[in-house]
């Protein structure tokens, strides 16, 4: 039902929790508002003293001398200057503060929602323009909110105050000021709807170039290398280009609309200019009445030329509203259990699995495979043969087209997340780290645990030596994404985070495959270390990596093609044997 409702009425829902401040801070606009348009009736009133003297309409009230009535003129203005002041600063504080609320909730909202999403979601999208929903879209409606809304009040409360002030001076005149009104207003709408069509392109393209400038970001050293930097340009400079036109688009739109709306002002100050004078020249209306017509005609209608601007904020804030709120409508492919394992002794099985990405072929094809728990088990195979993928859906990144992934005897699926993935640790071949320093990505694996306890996962990883010998040790910055460290030393500390996380199941996809050889042979003789009462899945090009595997499962073309320790497999002569040989030296390819 989401889906079809208008943008306008979503975001208000999303809005709910924070219905009170909204009311407020609409009554602080208000009431500024109403003390901001007192100043032409004062002006009025001042005109009737110095006209009228001691037949003014404050005689009336019992002020009889005109220095009494002017003085009393001059406290009224205090007080309206003061009230207008303080309610300016109440909605000004009000507002701000939910724009910003709303903001950080809107964001937080779209990113847990993301967490949630299946990889496969993750695999459809991209970054920068993930980037862009959560950052640029969000800030749209921080901007509407910070100004747009007081706009809107402050218009519809001019109408209405003016308009009735008028009425009680001058029927006839007050007609010629409201005329253009319901027109401005009525184009305004015709004008939001078109220039929306627009915003959303404009939204369309930010995203697209926000995607490429994250690409390149992530990129630079390939784009160095490939001496690419003028070809990678002009993408960047199309894509802008792509942008800027989107806007102009926008851009001629919005810049017509304030010209317009002035023609119409034109039409009814000069009316009321000439009509009210006449009126005044006649004796029908007072001089006082005549100065209130004109001077509140103009902030009746002067106003109205913001409407452009209102609109486009307005409408720009709906636009990006639209793509977050989308985004927290897409729903979670992946429904999680409702079981939690209080001890989990780490069999795994994998029962006539089949998988397929969508638009490939399949890559897993009735997979059948028991690990018993505390066994170190290898899977080895060429390149796509399905081997993470099996472990993927192990930590149900995905969910298998048949059969069923199990942990001590229980389908992966009925298991709550939590259970399942908090009884793993993954090491995967490609390395993500965080800003921070070394200790905190280590303690990125269990944030509770003791400094003797990661001093010895680091130890376990191998990587104690290389971080003492670090300008800070331990409280080293390591930059964005662990930039500041080589390759292995990035994959070591890895390892030493899914070693202090202490699951009773470890995942090692392709963990040596960024280490030199010394780095290799070292962390080769702790995974013996590592794998000591804990059921181990090693998937490793290296086949040296898993030879003293309790038993190796060799995958080709998402089937299991052989299984059986080291020694066996290598009698065997099938696929094992001959990548053996080849890693040996022992033969070519």
């Amino acid at each position: 039902m989401s889906q079809v409702r208008h943008p306008l009425f979503r975001l208000l829902s999303q809005l709910s929790d924070h219905r009170g401040t909204i009311l407020l801070a609409s009554i602080c606009s208000v009431l500024n508002k109403i003390w901001d348009l007192a100043p032409p009736i004062l002006i009025g009133l001042a005109v009737d003293v110095v006209a009228e003297k001691e037949n003014s309409l404050l005689a009336e009230q019992g002020f009889t001398d005109p220095w009494v009535q002017l003085q009393v003129l001059a406290a009224i203005t205090v007080a309206i200057w003061v009230l207008e002041s303080l309610f300016q600063y109440l909605y000004g504080v009000l507002w701000r503060n939910l724009a910003q609320t709303a903001q950080h909730e809107l964001r937080m909202d779209a990113y847990n929602h993301i967490q949630n999403l299946e990889m496969q979601w993750f695999s459809e999208q991209s970054t920068g323009g993930l980037m862009a929903i959560m950052n640029d879209d969000v800030n749209q409606l921080e901007r509407f909110l910070d100004h747009g809304a007081n706009d809107l009040l402050h218009v519809s409360t001019t109408v209405i105050v003016v308009s009735g002030i008028m009425f009680s001076v001058a029927p006839e005149v007050a007609i010629l000021a409201i005329i253009p009104v319901p027109i401005i207003v009525a184009g305004s709408f015709i004008y939001q709807r078109r220039i929306g069509v627009r915003y959303t392109e404009v939204r369309k393209e930010v995203a697209d170039l926000n995607a490429i400038l994250n690409n390149n970001l992530n990129g630079i050293t390939t784009i160095k290398s490939f001496t690419a930097e003028k070809r990678e340009a002009r993408r960047v400079s199309e894509a802008s280009e792509s942008y800027r036109n989107a806007n102009r688009s926008a851009i001629r739109l919005s810049a017509s609309f304030v010209p317009l709306i002035r023609m119409a002002i034109l039409f009814a100050f000069t009316a009321n200019l000439l009509i009210g004078g006449k009126y005044a020249l006649e004796g029908k209306i007072g001089l006082g009445e005549y100065s209130v017509i004109v001077f509140i005609t103009q902030r009746l209608l002067w106003p109205l030329t913001r409407l452009g601007e209102t609109f486009d904020l307005y409408q720009r804030a709906l636009a990006s509203t639209t793509r977050v709120l989308d985004l927290l409508d897409t729903e979670v492919g992946i429904v999680e259990g409702e079981m939690s394992l209080k001890s989990v002794r780490g069999n795994l099985g994998f029962e006539g699995i089949s998988f397929t990405y969508p638009e490939r072929e399949d890559v897993l094809k009735s997979i059948n495979l028991e690990v018993p728990a505390g066994k170190t088990v290898g899977l080895v195979g060429a390149t796509g043969s399905g081997k993470t993928t099996l472990i993927r859906l192990l930590l149900r990144f995905h969910d298998p087209a048949k059969g069923r992934a199990t942990m001590d005897g229980h389908d992966v699926r009925d298991l709550t997340l939590d259970s399942l993935r908090g009884n793993i640790s993954l090491v995967s071949q490609t390395t993500t780290l965080f800003p921070g320093t070394v200790r905190d990505n280590v303690l990125y694996g269990r944030p509770d645990a003791t400094e003797e306890d990661i001093i010895e996962a680091a130890r376990i990883a191998e990587s104690s030596a290389f971080i003492d010998s670090l300008p800070q040790g331990w409280d080293t910055n390591i930059g964005e994404d662990g930039h500041r460290l080589s390759g292995g030393q990035r994959q070591r500390i890895a390892i030493a985070r899914a070693v202090l996380k202490d699951a009773p199941i470890l995942i090692l996809d392709e963990a040596t495959s960024n280490v030199d050889n010394e780095t290799e042979a070292a962390l080769q003789r702790s995974i013996e270390r590592i794998s000591k009462d804990r059921t181990t899945l090693i998937i490793a090009h290296r086949l040296s990596t898993i030879r003293n595997a309790d038993f190796i499962a060799v995958m080709e073309k998402g089937r299991i093609s052989e299984t059986g320790s080291h020694d066996e497999l290598v009698r065997k002569q099938g696929l094992y044997a001959r990548l053996w040989s080849v890693q040996t030296g022992e033969a070519s390819i």
